[in-house]
């Protein structure tokens, strides 16, 4: 009997933190095409809720995410990868760059795009779409036995889930070849060493620290942080011009905000600002 998306990935809302944990830990939460579904809408609804000011995205058990579930799903072969035709028989040319675009992309892209800051508890190993599913994320707390894994080598695959967008910006152009060339195992100390992760904590702290953070990033100017977040990933793909634009850009749309006069205020009034997320 397959379970229902709400039991493979749950989800609750609490001190406007919405927490969004894959739920399959006998597969060490290897990501199925229902799971996949699910968490883009509900990044979606992240964005879209102004009673969310932050996301926690987690599993259960020893694994964070083991990759795509290679079972398949509707109509599409894997959760994120390579598929046959749409009606089952043999392979035809654009079959594999639709599903992965439709898939893979899709759910890093929702990570990336999503209007509150990500924040990613990596409990476990986080293999191929698993490790890409966490860096895209725009804060990384790891527990000391996590590890990072790119995968894809190790089955003759070359990465997909933005792997070859994401690292590079990450840990340079060399650092990344050689992780997705060789596809070793990266301890958490060494992903935090390397940069791939903010912070690494002893396993059993690892949900009080990512709740402390959220929390925190829950506080702050929801907008702003949006926009900062906004920015900071455009940065790396344009020009100085560009960049500069899209900063005087942001700065113009959040002078208006709520938060954006709070803070002022506070300042000049000499007291800490409460920010309310508008």
């Amino acid at each position: 009997m397959t379970a229902a998306p709400e039991d493979t990935v749950l989800h609750r809302t609490e001190n406007n933190v919405s927490w969004i944990t894959l739920n399959r830990p006998e597969a060490m939460n290897a990501v199925t095409w229902a799971q996949r579904e699910r968490v883009i809408a509900l990044l979606a609804d992240a964005s879209a809720d102004p009673a969310v000011r932050a996301v926690v995205l987690t599993a259960t058990g020893k694994g964070f995410c083991a990759g795509a579930d290679l079972r398949g799903g509707p109509s599409t072969g894997s959760a994120t990868g390579p598929a046959t035709g749409s009606g089952g028989g043999d392979r035809v040319a654009g079959d594999v760059a639709r599903t992965i675009r439709l898939g893979a992309q899709r759910l890093i892209t929702a990570v990336l795009d999503c209007e509150k800051p990500v924040l990613a508890a990596v409990n476990g190993t986080a293999a191929g779409i698993g490790s890409h599913l966490a860096l895209a994320c725009d804060l990384v707390i790891a527990a000391e036995g996590a590890r990072f894994i790119e995968v894809f080598v190790r089955r003759g695959l070359v990465p997909d889930g933005g792997g070859a967008y994401l690292l590079p910006r990450l840990v340079g152009p060399q650092k990344a070849k050689e992780l997705m060339f060789f596809g070793d195992a990266v301890p958490a100390a060494e992903a935090a060493r390397l940069g791939l992760v903010n912070k690494v904590v002893a396993a059993e702290e690892l949900q009080d620290t990512a709740r402390e953070w959220a929390e925190r990033l829950a506080q702050g100017p929801t907008r702003a942080l949006a926009m900062t977040k906004q920015l900071v990933n455009a940065s790396l793909d344009g020009d100085r011009a560009a960049a500069l634009a899209a900063e005087a850009t942001a700065q113009e749309i959040n002078m208006i905000t709520a938060d954006a006069n709070e803070g002022v205020a506070s300042f000049v009034e000499r007291r800490t600002p409460k920010y309310l997320g508008r």
